[in-house]
């Protein structure tokens, strides 16, 4: 059991700096090209925090856990949406942005549904994957062209001429901060994952909730820690950014590129927890749209939902 504390500990110090490194990396990067935070968040910080959720699906996949692997991300983009956007709501309130509400929201809802659709006959065949890959490719192209469309934003000029101290100098700083912080968010999510999985079976916990509850958390940790730094560094649109971006590479990348190595084979997909990952998204757009924000009441509630559906888990685990 101390093993597994230090290892937790240990995850948990890699999360922070990792968060902290990628974060100001990222917000260098979208400043020195011209790139809003929100287009950054949607792609590098995305892809970067997303690592660990394609870590484990192709090692559960390739050991012959699909179940356990499709788990994973479903229960990765719950957590990304009621935890991760409730907890940064209730740190500091955040204005919802266009982009997210018009584009964003409505995408990764969409391919909720795709996944959804796939996932009728029980498996996630590799023609399925290779079309989930190539939407992640269409995704990230159409971001970046979207973005360059216009010049640098008045907003964007602004946020350099104020956080002027925190750019780094050189492009060799920044690529190196973005690097090392996504090397230090993979792995801490993998010690504090072993950690928690390990203290779990220590305290008698079952397999099926470790798998939907504790994986799920621990792979979705670096969304968490980066979004707390960006709250902390008054980054809202990297947070809305991170948290859907996350998802729709969880959709499209993780589970197209693991379908792609290998067939998913998921016979006893609970309609339950595909329900609760497309009612999170709905939820969250129209949480949003409603207020044009989120603020610390739709921030609990978001949370509220989420730990509802944990005490599900538990339960079902249970029975």
């Amino acid at each position: 059991m101390l093993l597994n504390l230090v290892l937790i500990i240990t995850g948990i110090v890699l999360l922070y700096y990792g968060a902290e490194w990628l974060v100001g990396g990222s917000c260098s990067l979208a400043f020195r090209f011209g790139l809003s935070p929100l287009v950054v968040g949607l792609t590098i910080v995305a892809f970067g925090t997303s690592a660990p959720e394609l870590a484990v699906c192709l090692r559960l996949n390739g050991t012959g856990s699909p179940d356990a692997a499709l788990g994973n991300v479903v229960g990765s983009n719950i957590c990304n949406i009621l935890l991760i956007l409730g907890v940064s709501a209730l740190i500091r309130p955040m204005t919802a942005n266009r982009q997210v509400l018009t584009r964003e929201m409505p995408i990764l809802i969409l391919v909720s549904l795709i996944l959804w659709g796939m996932l009728l006959d029980g498996i996630l065949t590799i023609s399925e994957g290779a079309f989930l890959t190539v939407g992640i490719l269409c995704y990230i192209f159409s971001s970046l062209r979207l973005a360059s469309r216009g010049k640098i934003s008045a907003e964007v000029i602004e946020e350099i001429d104020s956080d002027e101290e925190e750019i780094p100098h050189s492009a060799q700083k920044t690529t190196l901060l973005i690097v090392v912080g996504i090397l230090a968010l993979v792995g801490g999510a993998e010690f504090f994952q072993r950690g928690g999985v390990g203290l779990a079976e220590d305290l008698g916990v079952s397999k099926a909730v470790i798998g939907l509850s504790v994986l799920a958390f621990g792979t979705s940790l670096p969304e968490l820690a980066t979004s707390i730094v960006a709250c902390m560094k008054r980054k809202g649109d990297i947070i809305a950014g991170n948290a859907v971006g996350s998802s729709i590479f969880n959709i499209l990348a993780i589970l197209g590129i693991t379908a792609l190595v290998s067939p998913l084979k998921v016979p006893h997909v609970s309609p339950v927890d595909l329900s609760v990952m497309l009612g999170a998204a709905i939820l969250g757009g129209a949480l949003m749209a409603v207020g044009k924000k989120l603020g610390r009441i739709e921030g609990s509630l978001m949370l509220l939902c989420y730990f509802i559906y944990i005490w599900m888990v538990a339960q079902r685990g249970g029975a």
